[in-house]
């Protein structure tokens, strides 16, 4: 089996996720996850501590007690550390010295999923060579360590209010929001207790949504995947500007002060042109397949240069990384500051917008002059009731790849076509990008209405 296909077995492009009660995602597997994670880390590490965190999803409770009955089995102590955003779980793991933290969470998906994403000790996401190696484990019988060797489980110390500290500590010290109204969105989520905290102790005036999370109401017409929450808020707040985070707050959407939305896109356009006016160097930044040609025109505009990535947070990170460049995401919200985190991070990138706001004196809309983005259609294809049929397969289907050919030769040098199976979701993305919109509207449908038919002959 290669890497890549043993990988591919449980881990996705963002860890494990799906339907709780289904498999992978039953405590008895989870209790072989968290065991298999033990093995590697102590065959490499020795014993140690593993950090777990979670979301508001009520499953979490019983992922949370599977986990660590697992990593106790392989002699591992565990820090439970309860909701928390998962770029704190990230952080607190780093600066805990931990072998590696557990965040449960499926992000931005309804509270019947769950998913489980693991961390190194330095905060980033696990290497392929270490998800290869769990993998294997998975498939071997539990050996539980001898009585006197097993780990303990503890709480973490004043995780939140740690987390809090880490976030204000990415503006400067003497930077204060007085008098900016924020109306912010936590999805009921993860975020819901630190995400207040962080822009009300910076001088904000914050009004909130989403913030009583009840276990089943995480992302629950609420949070980034809904916008029309925040964007009827800000308006009866009467904000300056509305920040919505998804179910973990790894990301975020903003929205300005007459409510339109402002996408991940734009938001790492502010973000580089903010360090400019601040006199930092910004040799670069990664968009991804889906980053709009607007945006990349712009940001090419200002002297910055723009490289794309495959769709995938981890995919955004290696592309960094090989460029040794700081600023990256995607359009969904999913923004890296690699100077000031390891991972999407919907607070920090949220208060460095915020920052640009308050130092610039201007609003949103006006920072965002002259940006100009292309029309763009996404839709998803569902392949769920498709009897497992390997999208993969289905998408390089002679008949589709003919009309994305067609359509691609269409738009010209001035669109793009974009057809791929979703990394976390049982889906088939299409995505027509170009400068006429009924064009980019006739193509897309036209090769969605494709891979549905497809669909039909396989399943």
């Amino acid at each position: 089996m290669s890497p890549d296909n043993a990988r591919q077995k449980f881990f996705g492009t963002d860890g494990i996720r799906g339907r709780v009660g289904t498999q992978p995602i039953v405590p008895k597997t989870i209790v072989q996850l968290g065991w298999a994670l033990g093995e590697a880390l102590r065959a490499e590490h020795g014993a140690g501590t593993v950090v777990i965190g979670k979301d508001t999803r009520i499953s979490g409770y019983m992922f949370e007690s599977s986990l660590e009955a697992g990593l106790s089995a392989a002699g591992m102590d565990v820090m439970l550390i309860g909701p928390l955003p998962t770029p704190g779980i990230a952080y607190l793991t780093r600066s805990s010295r931990a072998l590696a933290g557990i965040v449960i969470s499926a992000s931005h998906n309804p509270h019947y999923d769950n998913g489980i994403k693991i961390f190194s000790g330095a905060g980033y996401k696990l290497s392929d060579e270490l998800e290869v190696k769990i993998e294997t484990l998975m498939g071997v019988a539990m050996k539980v360590v001898d009585a006197a060797e097993l780990g303990k489980a503890s709480r973490y110390p004043d995780a939140a209010g740690r987390y809090i500290e880490h976030c204000k500590a990415t503006v400067p010290d003497d930077f204060s929001l007085a008098g900016i109204k924020i109306a912010l969105d936590c999805a009921n989520g993860a975020a819901y207790h630190v995400g207040p905290a962080v822009y009300k102790e910076l001088g904000a005036d914050v009004d909130c949504i989403g913030i009583d999370p009840d276990g089943l109401n995480i992302n629950d017409g609420v949070g980034s995947t809904h916008m029309e929450a925040i964007q009827k808020h800000v308006k009866a707040f009467g904000a300056d500007i509305g920040i919505s985070l998804d179910g973990d707050a790894d990301r975020v959407l903003i929205v300005d002060a007459d409510g339109d939305v402002v996408d991940g896109d734009a938001m790492l356009y502010l973000m580089a042109k903010a360090r400019l006016r601040q006199g930092e160097e910004v040799p670069g930044v990664v968009g991804t397949l889906m980053s709009n040609l607007g945006i990349q025109r712009a940001v090419e505009a200002i002297g910055i240069k723009f490289e794309r990535a495959s769709v995938g947070d981890r995919y955004v990170m290696q592309l960094l990384q090989k460029k040794n460049w700081k600023l990256g995401g995607e359009s969904s919200g999913h923004l890296i500051d690699l100077d000031k985190t390891t991972t999407g991070d919907g607070i920090v990138s949220s208060l460095q917008i915020v920052r640009e706001l308050k130092e610039s004196g201007k609003t949103l809309s006006q920072l965002l002059d002259g940006v100009t983005k292309f029309p763009m259609l996404m839709i998803n294809v569902d392949i769920s009731a498709a009897g497992g049929t390997d999208a993969a397969i289905i998408c390089g289907v002679d008949v589709i790849q003919n009309i994305v050919r067609e359509a691609e030769q269409g738009l010209g040098k001035e669109g793009r076509v974009l057809l791929r199976p979703s990394g976390t979701e049982p889906l088939i993305r299409v995505m027509v990008e170009g400068k006429d919109e009924q064009q980019v509207d006739h193509w897309c449908r036209r090769i969605a209405s494709c891979v549905e038919q497809q669909l039909i002959e396989y399943s």
